[in-house]
């Protein structure tokens, strides 16, 4: 990664800055929703990686090295703070992000695990989520280092991503699938239901439908955006403005990603620009080392 990158441009003194936000594709427009709704007076970037989506069956290597390109883009743009909203992309670089950026940097692992710890009682907790994080054990590492006597139960669901994205997620098929993929968990009496993956919150009705009343609904998705409003306040750099821009970049045709984006976004996704990654030739020539 060439550091040029990582220093020019960027303020932490400015709060009208942007505040960064990227994922591999739509899922993170969760995030977006509730940065917005929390933090109105905010500009946000978005960033989608649409042309090389899904994270989640990619090696961390590749995670590590997209994340860092898309971190690069971000700061050219001279955003005051990057959240990584992706559950992935969290699981794999964001200690590396953390530790070599020059703005704060959030993912969405962590605020969701506090939460869950504030909420089981009986410090059973399932997580649900991509492959790719499932298999990083970044849930069950995290809440283990805030509580740990927990039991973690985790349990890939891969098809809920298709299913939000097709605006099925509360669709009678969408019901049959949580009902097969929360049957281990149930198995294992969780008392708390981790949504490691930025697409789910939109299968919450469905979710809630299929989970017994005493089973409480960790939404990361919000509890990133508590931690960043925090973390502002902190730093002094709120912005006091009364209605933030947000603008929306894409690695690939933008089609697809403002019609589903419509749908996690409840209002136009808009503007949309495509662009490229990485976007100097000195990462460019790294990155094929």
């Amino acid at each position: 990664m060439c550091p040029g990158c990582f220093s020019a441009g960027t303020s932490l003194s400015l709060s009208e800055n942007a505040i960064g936000v990227f994922d591999s594709g739509v899922g993170g427009l969760t995030v977006l929703h509730e940065l917005r709704r929390l933090l109105p007076g905010e500009n946000l970037i978005y960033l989608g990686d649409t042309a090389r989506v899904p994270y989640g069956s990619k090696s961390p290597e590749t995670v590590c090295s997209y994340s860092e390109q898309a971190a690069e883009f971000l700061l050219a743009k001279q955003v005051k703070m990057i959240v990584v909203a992706c559950n992935t992309a969290s699981s794999f670089a964001l200690e590396r992000l953390q530790q070599c950026l020059p703005v704060p940097v959030v993912g969405v692992i962590l605020p969701g695990a506090r939460c869950a710890v504030r909420l089981s009682r009986r410090h059973v907790v399932g997580v649900i989520g991509t492959h790719g994080t499932v298999s990083s054990d970044a849930y069950p590492r995290a809440l283990k280092a805030l509580q740990p006597d927990m039991k973690v139960v985790s349990e890939p669901c891969p098809l809920f991503v298709p299913l939000a994205e097709e605006g099925w997620a509360e669709h009678a098929v969408a019901h049959q699938v949580a009902r097969e993929y929360l049957a281990p968990l149930l198995e294992q009496q969780i008392d708390t239901l981790v949504l490691g993956c930025t697409h789910y919150p939109l299968l919450k009705p469905t979710l809630r439908q299929v989970l017994p009343d005493t089973v409480q609904l960790v939404d990361s998705a919000q509890e990133t955006a508590l931690e960043v409003k925090e973390l502002l306040s902190e730093h002094g750099l709120l912005n006091p403005g009364e209605r933030g821009s947000w603008t929306f970049f894409v690695t690939d045709v933008p089609t697809r990603f403002v019609q589903v984006g419509q749908g996690f976004l409840g209002e136009p996704v808009a503007p949309v620009t495509r662009i490229s990654l990485p976007v100097c030739p000195d990462c460019a020539q790294e990155l094929l080392l």
